[in-house]
């Protein structure tokens, strides 16, 4: 069997070549996908500033309990975006833990030292990471500081250092060999953001102890608000860089590649169906000549297997290759730090390789099964005429997927944030498969919907197309769905990035009343906009900076967006669109969000929100106001007061002011007092803010342009496999008396009669997922299309299906007649 499957491999080049492209592309996609999502599940963080503690308590992440519809508990972790925080006094207890030799606080703040940011600790922490003092000495008093040597200081100069954004001027104690900064403890305790807490407690344990019992001990005493980290897990003790990074290439590779892996499926089967499916004269005449369905099934599975054999051979390696781009692209545009390192990616060869064999022997065992199971006498007459509708099986399932991409539809539009778009493209896959299944249906309506047009357009030509279209309702299933899904993924999913920016880069434009802004690199103290309210001519002033909040959404933790302000005179420098409450009520114990997290929660004006802060603190805050602009400003305004000790920076990030031209020179000279500060408008913060979106959407963009790539490749492929297949059809046709120009202006009229249907279908549903995607995540009811974008996707779909339809019909024509009429579909 294995040799004849390759002798009909052979003699078949066309559809094998077909069913290679798709599965190789598919496998170079799903490994370069498989190694991001390995390289982040095996990448253990290295202790960093830990490496001499053997034991550390630290509170990076938090377990959220919820129950589930059936009364079962959920438990999911979610990583805390501000850091979290042990408490100080928890160092008393953990000395006395039988084992412990030492116990050390280490906490950190942020700092800018002569421009440069860096991590400032209280000296007792410097042990922990092997520190090497170079030059000088360790600092004693609370005006000395050590720094790093790249500095290009010596002990005994001064420095600038802006802590909080409050500039100080410090005494160099020492130079070291790490790139941080070291305090007095006793300055470090008056610098912290929280007081009385700390990011970690790192220990040491005393020889000859068994470290493992020692461990136990600790985490019985640390409680249940702390974990203990030791040995290679130390480095997870605190949220990095590189943890972030490690986080990203998980969720992007495992969200973009399980959509991935359904789009390569889909595509694998219906081109491996087509293939079979053109082979059915064949196949009935291996039947007609005693071969059983179990021989023709193991056919068709091993000529599949080979194709796919060949298809690992070729993609795997391409997609090994397409990872090492992407990493160096992904460090190149700060996603990944510079010494992230990538694995070679054993395990997710093996899986791709398993998965692309897999997918192309079941596509073709399935696409089989009906020829297979007819009998011999009855084989040819089953290949000489294909069925005009599908099976009552494949109507029923075709039913049910559209009824639940319906009902996804209706969930979906009231669905925000990322909820909505994992639901809409769920929604769009269910759409696709709905019209996947129920093709023959609709090719079949269509052909009779569209007879009188075809017929007054093309003529004679339009007869026959109209009547083709019917007869063929169930071969054309294939090109009608390749069509759909490249219009569907082209106008819906790629678009969603362009929403986003132009809603955020609106709504900031819209909702920031004051003129002027006051800002510097490393952030200004947040009294300052207390002082800068007292200057003449200035009307209102407002200290704005950022965090996270964690709020719990049918019972999955999500990470939403906040901004942190003064609450006095807010209304005068920010419009939020205010559609319940009012922002006067902001204060300590209340909160304003936006109208789409107000309406997903359930939450209106007077409501309590039970939410977490940053460092995963619970509180409790009423509802003071909801507004339209959560895309521009955040799902959560809070008041200063309440993320006080909760964050990992107590410094604004700008100051808004609404003002006469008279305060400017005012302005200017308190700017000047902090390094690096000026006066700027605020149509310049916007202009950072859609520099920022669109670095950030760089990631987003390539993996959708692979998505929606791989679905016009699938297009053009499946369409040239069928335009392929009409050999015999069109010499018959010739041979009747037809004419090479009737017959190429019947495909003409055929493939404008399946475009139509095609583009009605695909742009039907890619309006359905971008205005889900875009109510969810902008608000807007109407989706923005960019005219361009627009154009180039029906235009190149229209492009696409026309030049790989008419160009390989044109060389059938061009053919002598007695070339094509043999056996051979």
């Amino acid at each position: 069997m294995r040799r004849l499957a390759l002798r009909m491999l052979r003699n078949r080049p066309g559809t094998a070549i077909a069913t290679l492209l798709a599965l190789t592309a598919g496998a170079v996609i799903l490994t370069a996908m498989g190694v991001l999502v390995e390289s982040g599940l095996g990448y253990s963080p290295p202790p960093g500033r830990y490496a001499a503690a053997d034991i550390v308590v630290a509170r990076p992440e938090i377990t959220i309990t919820t129950r589930d519809l059936d009364g079962s508990q959920l438990h999911n972790t979610v990583g805390l975006p501000e850091g979290g925080t042990v408490p100080v006094s928890l160092a008393g207890p953990l000395r006395g833990v039988p084992g412990v030799a030492s116990v050390v606080v280490d906490d950190a703040v942020p700092v800018a030292v002569g421009g440069r940011p860096a991590d400032g600790h209280g000296w007792s922490s410097a042990g922990l990471m092997r520190y090497t003092l170079e030059r000088g000495t360790e600092p004693k008093a609370d005006d000395e500081i050590v720094v790093a040597a790249g500095l290009g200081l010596r002990p005994g100069s001064t420095v600038d250092v802006v802590v909080g954004g409050q500039p100080l001027q410090l005494k160099v104690s020492g130079v070291g060999s790490a790139d941080a900064v070291f305090f007095t403890d006793a300055r470090m305790a008056a610098l912290s953001a929280h007081p009385g807490r700390a990011l970690a407690i790192a220990l040491q344990v005393a020889p000859g102890a068994d470290r493992d019992a020692v461990a136990a001990a600790v985490a019985r005493t640390a409680g249940a608000d702390a974990r203990v980290y030791s040995g290679a897990d130390r480095g997870s003790a605190l949220r990095s860089a590189d943890r972030a990074a490690r986080e990203l290439l998980i969720a992007a590779g495992g969200g973009f590649g399980g959509y991935v892996v359904l789009l390569v499926v889909f595509v694998v089967a219906g081109t491996v169906g087509l293939s079979v499916r053109h082979r059915r004269r064949e196949l009935a005449l291996l039947r007609a000549i005693a071969a059983t369905p179990r021989q023709a099934r193991r056919l068709i599975m091993a000529e599949a297997g080979f194709v796919s054999l060949i298809a690992v051979v070729l993609g795997v390696p391409g997609g090994l290759g397409a990872a090492q781009w992407l990493h160096g692209e992904l460090v190149g545009r700060g996603f990944l730090p510079a010494g992230f390192p990538m694995r070679p990616g054993a395990l997710a060869a093996a899986a791709v390789a398993l998965l692309t064999v897999l997918s192309a022997v079941l596509a073709a065992l399935i696409a089989a099964r009906r020829i297979t199971r007819v009998k011999p006498a009855e084989a040819l007459g089953e290949a000489a005429v294909e069925p005009a509708r599908g099976g009552r099986v494949r109507l029923i399932f075709g039913v049910v997927f559209l009824a639940g991409a319906v009902s996804s539809s209706s969930f979906t539009l009231a669905a925000s944030g990322q909820t909505a778009l994992a639901g809409a493209l769920g929604m769009l896959y269910l759409f696709v498969a709905a019209v996947a299944l129920l093709a023959p249906w609709i090719n079949a309506f269509a052909a009779r919907v569209l007879a009188p047009p075809l017929r007054a357009l093309f003529g004679a030509s339009g007869r026959l197309a109209a009547a083709n279209l019917h007869a063929n309702a169930r071969g054309g299933a294939a090109v009608l769905t390749a069509l759909v899904l490249a219009v569907g993924f082209g106008g819906s999913v790629w678009f969603v990035q362009d929403n986003i920016e132009r809603g955020t880069l609106a709504q900031g434009r819209a909702g920031l009343r004051a003129e002027r802004a006051v800002v510097a690199p490393a952030g200004l103290p947040p009294a300052l906009a207390d002082e800068i309210r007292h200057v003449s001519g200035v009307r209102a002033a407002t200290g704005v900076s950022h965090t996270s909040v964690i709020v719990t959404f049918m019972g999955d933790p999500e990470v939403a967006a906040a901004q942190v302000v003064d609450p006095a005179g807010l209304a005068a420098t920010m419009d939020l669109k205010v559609t319940e409450g009012s922002l006067d009520a902001l204060a300590a114990d209340a909160v304003a969000v936006s109208s789409l997290r107000a309406s997903t929660q359930g939450w209106h004006a007077g409501s309590t929100a039970e939410v977490r802060l940053g460092d995963g603190t619970p509180v409790r805050l009423k509802v003071a106001a909801v507004y339209d602009s959560g895309l521009g400003f955040g799902d959560f305004t809070l008041a200063r007061a309440t993320v006080a000790g909760h964050t990992a920076a107590a410094a604004d990030e700008a100051v808004l002011v609404q003002a006469d031209a008279s305060a400017t020179a005012a302005l200017e000279e308190i700017a000047a007092r902090y390094p690096g500060g000026r006066v700027t408008g605020t149509a310049e913060l916007t202009a950072q803010v859609g520099a920022d979106l669109a670095v950030s959407a760089w990631l987003n963009r390539l993996l959708i342009g692979v998505m929606v790539g791989y679905a016009a490749l699938a297009a053009a492929n499946v369409m040239v496999m069928a335009a392929l297949s009409r050999r015999r059809e069109l010499a018959l046709l010739r041979l009747a008396g037809v004419t090479r120009r009737q017959a190429a202006r019947m495909v003409r009229a055929e493939q404008l009669g399946l475009l139509g249907t095609a583009l009605l279908l695909g742009v039907a549903i890619a309006a359905v997922t971008l205005t889900a995607v875009v109510r969810g995540l902008t608000g807007a009811l109407v989706p923005y299309v960019p005219p361009l974008g627009g154009v180039m996707v029906l235009g190149g779909t229209a492009l696409l299906a026309l030049t790989t339809t008419i160009l390989p019909i044109g060389r059938l024509l061009r053919a002598p007649v007695m070339e094509h009429i043999g056996l051979r579909d």
